[in-house]
């Protein structure tokens, strides 16, 4: 793989879930900065594996935030996973696509005055999306994942992963119910991101 971060395995255990008992791989990247990795089954056979690339989204993971789509995102991708009984998460520590936590707080402020996701981003200073796809493209590789079928709407992260090396076989749509509070935001990814809602 080309355009690949050199992540290094920290730690790794057993993850007991509702969906299914994964395995839980913790990952520094070179700038020092954790990531994890879930696993189901063997990931390192020649058969391409069903996969979920995952920015973190403390508000919509953890906190059940209906202002985005990203908590039932991973949920379903969990559930998808344990049915078929073999597959990866990689959880990317990308906090408001690459902003971090505070300044997606103070987006969220911005957008609650009538502004998109993006328009906020830039008025903040910042890119539209600021992740890296790289951090991923190393945590594959370091896990011995030949290819993917990836779980996910938005056309520019398979270009992304594309760029980095990983082989994708295939897009699997990965959609997921709105809410009345995430209409706005489902149409900004749609309109300004190209996503496949």
């Amino acid at each position: 793989m080309t355009n690949v971060a050199k992540m290094k395995i920290v730690a790794q255990t057993r993850l007991p879930t509702q969906f299914a008992e994964f395995t839980l791989v913790g990952f520094e990247d070179p700038k020092g900065k954790e990531h994890v990795a879930l696993t189901l089954g063997d990931i390192t056979t020649d058969e391409p594996v069903l996969a979920r690339v995952h920015s973190e989204c403390l508000t919509g993971d953890a906190l059940f935030s209906q202002r985005c789509d990203c908590g039932p995102q991973l949920e379903a991708a969990m559930r998808k996973i344990a049915n078929e009984g073999r597959g990866i998460i990689v959880y990317l520590r990308q906090e408001g696509r690459g902003i971090g936590l505070l300044n997606k707080i103070r987006a969220y402020a911005e957008q609650d005055k009538g502004l998109d996701t993006v328009e906020a981003n830039e008025i903040l200073g910042f890119v539209a999306d600021a992740r890296e796809y790289d951090i991923a493209a190393g945590m594959l590789a370091e896990l011995g994942v030949q290819s993917i079928r990836l779980m996910t709407n938005n056309p520019k992260k398979l270009e992304k992963l594309a760029e980095c090396g990983v082989k994708v076989v295939e897009r699997i749509p990965h959609r997921t119910e709105g809410t009345p509070h995430n209409e706005y935001y489902l149409a900004t990814k749609t309109k300004k991101f190209g996503h496949l809602l």
